[in-house]
C-alpha cells in the first residue's frame, strides 16, 4: 500500500500550479460543465500514467539493483529540482477545441500535455521504485484528481489562493528526500527487496 499512498502524496502536490492543473482551469471556465471535463482527466491519466508506470516496471526490471538504486536516485533529485520551475499553459492548447465537446476535448488535451510532464516522469521513476504498475497508476491517477477535480469545480479562486511557491518547495523537498533515500544505504536495501 506504501505505492499507493506515497503516489497519491507526491503526484497531488506535484499537481498544484502543474500545467494540467492550469488546462483544468481553462477547460471548466471554456465549458463551464464539470463532470465531463473531471471524466475526461480521469480516462486521460489513467491511460498515460497506467503507461508510464508500465514503462517504468520494465525499466526495474531491465536495470540490475545498483543501476537502478543511482537512476532512481538520481531522477528523483533532478524531479526536486524540476518541480521548482513553474508551468504556464498557451491558450491554443491541442484538442480544446469547441467542435469536440469537453469530455473528449479534456480527454485528448489532458493526455497530450501530460506526455513528458513532471507527474508522468514522477510515475516512470515511482513505478521502477516500487514495482507496482496497478497501485502506482492508481494513486497517481488519485493524485491528479486531488489536485484538478477542485481545480474544475472551485476554478481560478481556489487555484490562485494556494500559495504556489510554498507548494512547489514542499514537493522538491520530498522528491528529494526520495532521491537521497534512494542513493544512500537505506535504498540500497529497498532495491535489493525490488530484485
Amino acid at each position: 500500500m506504501d505505492a499507493l499512498f506515497v503516489s497519491a502524496a507526491i503526484v497531488a502536490i506535484a499537481e498544484i500550479g502543474d500545467k494540467t492543473q492550469l488546462l483544468a482551469l481553462v477547460l471548466a471556465a471554456r465549458f463551464r460543465r464539470p463532470i465531463p471535463i473531471i471524466l475526461g482527466i480521469l480516462f486521460a491519466t489513467l491511460a498515460n500514467h497506467g503507461l508510464a508506470a508500465w514503462a517504468g516496471t520494465a525499466v526495474a526490471a531491465w536495470l540490475g539493483g545498483e543501476v537502478m538504486r543511482w537512476a532512481l536516485g538520481l531522477s528523483f533529485l533532478a524531479m526536486a529540482g524540476w518541480i521548482l520551475v513553474p508551468d504556464k499553459i498557451d491558450d491554443d492548447t491541442p484538442g480544446i477545441g469547441e467542435r469536440f465537446g469537453p469530455f473528449l476535448a479534456t480527454l485528448v488535451a489532458f493526455f497530450l500535455v501530460e506526455i513528458g510532464d513532471k507527474t508522468q516522469i514522477a510515475t516512470v521513476a515511482l513505478a521502477a521504485r516500487f514495482d507496482d504498475l496497478i497501485l502506482v497508476t492508481l494513486g497517481t491517477t488519485l493524485g491528479m484528481m486531488a489536485a484538478n477535480v477542485p481545480a474544475v469545480l472551485l476554478g481560478e479562486a481556489a487555484a490562485t489562493r494556494l500559495p504556489l511557491r510554498l507548494v512547489h518547495i514542499v514537493a522538491a523537498i520530498l522528491f528529494a528526500i526520495m532521491g537521497i533515500l534512494a542513493l544512500s544505504d537505506v535504498g540500497s536495501d529497498l532495491i535489493s527487496h525490488i530484485n
